[in-house]
């Protein structure tokens, strides 16, 4: 697979593996399953694994440990800090908030070294910013982290313009990671601008919009009873109709290319720019394979307006967050 670069420091595959379903969110895990496709993953050529101590919580990066254990020296493994996290309550309950303190930054890159089972964190994000903690302190701990041999390079999610300055003369950010897709395009605002005038890697997580790109959502049945899009704006049934509507435009484009809407989809985002690595989640060898085949698919500035137009933001009903959750972003 082709690669591409995020900040100085880090060269990874074009397309990366968002594992977060792997273990929280979406529903029951299987475990087999789920290393069987992290074990594809990399035989395919990606080198790109995201995860973070909130997911499950702590679930993940222990998968994450142990199936890629051995394949180490091939990899480029991300993981978040960002929250307080109350041990022993289910993952529904457990998120208290966010907690941006130095003293945090450090407890969670100890634990997330030993969960993962590795010396070094190779990207190291804030998750979400700390309104209460000056970015500056925050991001002094994580480059003390850097200077430790800890941590090789330093990552912020879903920070505003504003703060991505502030910590970037602090420290290189390497990477910035926030919501990016068809129906999800916030970072054009302001923050994509940023990070290529700072020369920051931007990696957009629901690069398929939670899954309601690749035209398989079609009513919240279709979601397990405890998968958390229930509770977000545009997977509420009211709201659902009209946007699976809107996605057959996408699923036509796509046939008209011969691949899935899916492929299509993600195609667009990886064509934004060679700063651009997106990191769609995968559960099912099948998924897997048809993201990254979409690596390789290259669309004209015609076919980028077209898709762009057809399903803009401005057509989708609902939020992407509820208000809660919205208000952890862009700070």
């Amino acid at each position: 697979m082709k690669t591409r670069k995020l900040g100085n420091e880090l060269t990874v595959s074009a397309i990366g593996l968002g594992c977060m379903g792997m273990s929280f969110a979406y529903g029951e895990a299987d475990e087999r399953q789920s290393v069987r496709t992290l074990h594809r993953a990399v035989e395919l050529g990606v080198t790109f694994f995201d995860t973070a101590e909130v997911y499950g919580p702590y679930e993940n990066e222990k998968l994450i440990g142990r199936a890629l254990k051995d394949r180490r020296d091939q990899v480029t493994i991300a993981t978040k800090f960002g929250f307080r996290i109350e041990p022993g309550k289910p993952a529904a309950e457990a998120i208290k908030g966010v907690d941006g303190r130095p003293e945090n930054a450090r407890a969670v890159a100890e634990a997330s070294l030993r969960r993962l089972g590795i010396d070094v964190i190779d990207l190291y994000y804030q998750h979400r910013v700390d309104p209460s903690v000056p970015i500056e302190e925050t991001v002094g701990a994580m480059a003390e982290l850097v200077r430790e041999g800890k941590v090789r390079a330093l990552g912020l999610s879903e920070a505003s313009a504003a703060t991505i300055r502030l910590a970037h003369a602090v420290h290189p950010i390497a990477a910035m990671q926030s919501e990016y897709s068809l129906w999800s395009r916030d970072p054009e605002e302001e923050v994509l601008a940023t990070c290529r005038e700072l020369g920051i890697g931007f990696v957009p997580y629901s690069p398929l919009g939670r899954g309601m790109l690749t035209g398989a959502i079609s009513k919240v049945d279709d979601l397990a009873v405890d998968d958390f899009r229930r509770s977000l704006p545009r997977f509420q049934a009211e709201n659902l109709d009209a946007n699976a509507a809107l996605i057959g435009a996408l699923r036509g484009l796509a046939e008209e290319r011969g691949i899935t809407a899916a492929q299509l989809a993600l195609a667009w985002v990886v064509n934004q720019g060679n700063d651009v690595v997106p990191i769609p989640g995968a559960r099912k060898l099948d998924h897997l394979e048809q993201n990254v085949a979409a690596a390789d698919i290259v669309l004209s500035e015609s076919e980028l307006a077209q898709l762009g137009n057809a399903l803009s933001p401005m057509l989708v009903v609902g939020r992407r967050y509820s208000e809660a959750s919205l208000a952890l972003t862009n700070r």
